[in-house]
């Protein structure tokens, strides 16, 4: 309770604020949208708490707080009126309104020929697909292709992990499938935004997974000249590190975005649901896995969730020009999530059966004669 308890009660607040919204359809949306958040982002919660893990009491305090106000109202909400805001030329009061007044029957345009706010988001969709694709897959691929004392698919990661040690081999691979995306995946008037926002997907990955891993080593390199300057250095790290996990969220978010579209386009119902509530399980969900040191425990969960993040990052590539069901989607990453949670449960059995014999050998009496 003193994890999921804040969450709960905003979840309650959030479908009461629906209720008196929209009636029972709007309570109806919102708690489908909130299910559809959690399930399209567990995996975002893994790699939260692996982050999450590595950052200071006072960080991790940040991003539970200012980070679900940016998630919730940010990414949820504010980012879809940008986008169209940017990619129509339409200013926010006017997007807002769009989105508060759709036209009749679910159509996407009006009857003067007007797009609607949800066709204007969608249209949008491959230049976000494109970015999000390479950073999603730049991470995995930083993951995958590094050595790990313990793996999962071994017979995969071991292979992957001696090719790892050609230098910058994961920017090569994530450039190459932005290229192949926007000539093969992308419609023709596509291709510059696609590969435009490919390459600042991975830009802005270099970036901040740069500079949170400088002000890391001078972190471990300046400890020794006080407390003040050490915690100054940890502040930098720590903010850097902020800042990757919001824009892990985001990217992350966007496919929970889109895929709400299928449901609703009213963007209060969206954010009610994606955000106040959706956002706000995955932060209790992330807290959890760092308190119970469920990572530690059930050692696949990083790698399980890493494979979901990869099979997610291919599935935005191919998005830019196939649709893909948000089911599939839901379902790949869980798949890899159930997965490698099993297969740790057994190790632990395994493991744990091997103890007790051992121990078992080690009392034995010594034979006489």
């Amino acid at each position: 309770m003193r994890i999921f308890g804040l969450s709960m009660i905003v979840s309650v607040v959030a479908l009461i604020a629906a209720f008196v919204y929209g009636g029972v359809t709007g309570l109806a949306l919102c708690a489908i949208l909130g299910v559809l958040e959690v399930s399209l982002s567990f995996d975002n919660a893994v790699i939260n708490a692996s982050v999450l893990q590595r950052m200071s009491e006072f960080w991790q305090k940040i991003f539970l707080t200012v980070g679900v106000l940016i998630a919730v109202f940010g990414m949820r909400l504010v980012f879809p009126l940008g986008i169209v805001w940017v990619t129509a030329g339409l200013d926010p009061k006017r997007a807002f309104d769009l989105a508060l007044n759709p036209p009749a029957d679910g159509a996407l345009t009006f009857a003067d020929g007007s797009p609607s706010y949800e066709k204007l988001l969608t249209d949008a969709h491959p230049q976000i697909a494109a970015f999000g694709g390479a950073f999603l897959l730049l991470l995995f691929l930083n993951f995958i292709l590094e050595e790990h004392e313990v793996t999962w698919l071994g017979w995969l990661e071991r292979p992957l992990a001696k090719l790892g040690k050609l230098d910058m081999l994961s920017v090569v691979l994530t450039l190459g499938a932005i290229i192949i995306a926007a000539e093969f995946i992308a419609d023709s008037d596509d291709r510059g935004t696609v590969l435009l926002s490919g390459v600042l997907g991975v830009i802005t990955y270099i970036l901040v997974d740069g500079l949170g891993s400088v002000f890391h080593t001078e972190e471990e390199g300046e400890s020794s000249s006080g407390p003040s300057e050490a915690v100054k250095v940890a502040g930098k790290a720590g903010f850097f590190l902020f800042l990757y996990l919001e824009v892990l969220d985001a990217s992350f978010s966007f496919d929970g975005v889109i895929g709400a579209f299928a449901i609703t386009s009213d963007p209060i119902l969206i954010a009610l649901g994606l955000g106040l509530i959706g956002a706000m399980f995955v932060r209790s969900i992330t807290v959890f896995l760092v308190r119970k040191g469920t990572l530690s425990e059930y050692v696949y969960l990083e790698h399980g969730a890493h494979w979901a993040i990869g099979a997610l990052s291919i599935i935005l590539l191919v998005s830019i020009g196939v649709h893909v069901n948000e089911v599939v989607t839901g379902l790949v990453g869980v798949a890899f999530i159930g997965a490698a949670f099993i297969t740790s449960i057994i190790r632990n059995r395994r493991e744990g059966d091997d103890d007790e014999s051992k121990s078992v050998s080690t009392n034995e009496p010594t034979p006489v004669g």
